[in-house]
């Protein structure tokens, strides 16, 4: 096929643009820019566009399918153009749906956890040498890219995220996927540009549940009183709720309590072992016995961004985590400060995505980063400009976290000599955000604190 990515800098999109050129497409792509990562991946396989910008006479009707990404407008010269000339239009969960429709599909959603879920259960079945499908948010050790179509595999695993699907398809991605085997971690209001309330929020979660094939099997958080009630709204789907897993943590090691012993795992915190124990289940009704699940588990190392441990030498540890919903903010921050009680905890938080960055939605972070012995918050003015925010006032957003040493700033050097001036032995550096602090090289800084 001969396909054309609108918007191919983005995380999703650049990996599905590689994994079509693998697969023996012919690939092009254009957008206005490319960040790193993507933009170095692009150039590695022959795909980053000779120009940014957009370019409408690229798009005739040689051209198969487009491919657009959220990243474009709906008013994109190279859409109208291919809207005007008749060139099939796509996004990307549509796309992949149609590559599915013929596979068992397992689709793993929710506010939080689902990045690390999908994570355990491609792991798990790559260590067991199963063939599948799959697309994950976020890069994976001994996994190439994020995305792989390849006809021949009998199953698909899909991330299943929550927002939009395109500038002209404003159905959440994950409705496209229509789930054999279905997880909900749990639902935390985010997204607040496109979900203005937590009730619109918590219907899409409704919309997906119902979009399980007939005598399809959905895996819950039993703990979350909002998702329990959406299970017995939808009665007549299977459904089995999961806890975090049993557990013992020694000498800072966390061991998983099974029926044939204990099993050391990489992973620390109540969310990854609650995590864990989903994946564990998918796994099971995938045909994956316990016995061989806890085999492959024990050597899974995370995805990347997720509480990823940029630095140890004994006295100073170094994380950098991916949290930005105030659910995600809480969970990391109280597991890191569980597996090291003793320890300076000192953490600082990016306002990065819509939701984080608007004053009305703030107040959700109140007392988010208590655990902490110290902690800043951090925000990029560009990021507000660009998304057509109002100004942030230093201390309306001290107060929406309800805490009165914290500091924050909006200059990316500021937070490196906040940190560099922290002289306590034995501390933990959390560092959480979406975004990149604006460019901030977690390890050089990691190294030059010792």
């Amino acid at each position: 096929m001969r396909i054309h990515f609108i918007a191919v800098g983005g995380s999703a999109m650049h990996n599905l643009a590689i994994a079509l050129k693998q697969a023996g497409h012919s690939v092009t792509g254009s957008d206005d820019e490319i960040f790193e990562p993507s933009k170095s991946r692009l150039r590695d396989f022959g795909l980053l566009p000779e120009s940014f910008g957009w370019h409408p006479d690229f798009i005739t009707n040689e051209l198969d399918v487009i491919i657009l990404g959220m990243h474009a407008r709906a008013e994109n010269p190279e859409l109208i153009q291919a809207q005007q000339i008749g060139v099939p239009v796509l996004s990307y969960p549509e796309f992949l749906a149609q590559h599915a429709m013929l596979k068992q599909r397992i689709v793993i959603g929710g506010s939080h956890g689902k990045t690390t879920i999908t994570s355990m259960v491609m792991h798990v079945m790559k260590h067991l040498n199963f063939d599948f499908d799959y697309l994950v948010g976020s890069k994976i050790k001994h996994f190439d890219v994020m995305v792989r179509l390849n006809n021949d595999a009998p199953v698909v695993i899909f991330e299943g995220d929550e927002y939009l699907s395109s500038p002209i398809d404003l159905r959440p991605k994950f409705h496209w996927y229509k789930p054999h085997i279905a997880l909900i971690s749990g639902i935390a209001w985010d997204h607040m540009n496109v979900f203005p309330t937590f009730e619109n929020y918590l219907e899409q979660f409704d919309i997906f549940i119902q979009g399980i094939e007939p005598g399809g099997l959905l895996i819950y958080d039993q703990n979350d009183e909002n998702l329990v009630q959406l299970v017995k709204k939808n009665s007549s789907v299977e459904s089995i709720g999961y806890d975090v897993h049993p557990h013992v943590v020694k000498d800072g090691v966390t061991w998983l309590q099974t029926e044939e012993g204990l099993v050391a795992i990489g992973l620390f915190g109540r969310h990854n072992l609650q995590n864990l124990n989903g994946a564990r289940l998918i796994c099971k009704h995938s045909g994956i016995s316990d016995h061989d699940f806890y085999q492959a588990i024990g050597s899974f190392e995370g995805a990347a961004n997720r509480l990823e441990k940029v630095f140890d030498d004994h006295h100073l540890v170094y994380f950098k985590d991916f949290a930005h919903a105030p659910s995600k903010v809480r969970a990391t921050l109280l597991a890191v400060r569980n597996q090291f009680p003793d320890r300076k905890l000192v953490t600082c938080f990016e306002l990065h995505t819509y939701s984080s960055l608007n004053i009305n939605f703030l107040s959700e972070y109140l007392h988010a980063l208590d655990p902490a012995d110290l902690a800043c918050v951090y925000f990029n003015l560009h990021a507000l400009a660009l998304k057509k925010l109002p100004m942030l006032n230093k201390q309306e957003v001290k107060e929406a976290f309800g805490r009165d040493d914290m500091v924050v700033f909006n200059q990316s050097e500021d937070v490196i000599n906040w940190i560099r001036q922290v002289k306590d032995e034995n501390k933990v550096i959390l560092m959480m955000s979406s975004g990149n602090f604006d460019g901030i090289n977690h390890l050089e800084l990691a190294k030059s604190l010792k």
